[in-house]
């Protein structure tokens, strides 16, 4: 199996966003191992950019292209975009989507420059949620969408705290590098 996270980055923004690019890289691999330890799954990882060229409102990247170069790409392949816009409908709480091995996530780009912190508080809990749901789906699991949206209000209403992980991709209380959901309520 092949999860591909695409990093999709407008064409004038490239060469000020390739930190965010490096961190995508090495969350991803983080996310080999974060997968494989709380679904059982061993992916094979891909990572690239989709670097997107002015266009007119018209023609403007949306949901529907992207699920269109998913199924180009090849539909037995997990896809993952990382947008720089929100998806147009979603029953996520995290500004994401999900469909058979199809994610994405609005990513947020920071205000600071290098700031790890915030592209894991932000960015890849997100990238969390939308795995732990398509994951979920592919268990046969009914309710998970439900189930992932209450936890997800916790984190972010009820001071459920985030899993931490260090550079190492272990679990850590130190500064994390990475931050995912918190499982341990959906008994997987």
């Amino acid at each position: 199996m092949i999860l591909h996270f695409i990093f999709v980055v407008k064409e004038e923004d490239r060469d000020k966003r390739q930190f965010e690019y490096e961190y995508v890289k090495k969350m991803a691999q983080f996310f080999k191992v974060w997968i494989k330890e709380k679904f059982g799954k061993d992916y094979e990882i891909q990572c690239d950019e989709m670097i997107t060229k002015p266009t007119s409102i018209l023609q403007r990247l949306d949901t529907h292209t992207l699920i269109r170069d998913h199924e180009q790409r090849g539909k037995d392949i997990f896809h993952f975009y990382l947008t720089h816009f929100r998806p147009l409908w979603t029953d996520s709480t995290c500004e994401g989507y999900h469909a058979e091995n199809f994610g994405m996530v609005l990513w947020q780009k920071p205000k600071e420059e290098n700031d790890d912190l915030y592209l894991a508080e932000k960015n890849c809990t997100a990238v969390s949620n939308v795995i732990t749901n398509e994951q979920m789906r592919q268990m046969g699991r009914k309710k998970h969408t439900r189930e992932i949206n209450d936890i997800w209000t916790k984190h972010l209403f009820e001071q459920l705290e985030f899993e931490q992980y260090g550079d190492d991709f272990k679990r850590t209380e130190g500064k994390p590098t990475f931050l995912t959901m918190d499982t341990r309520e959906l008994n997987l």
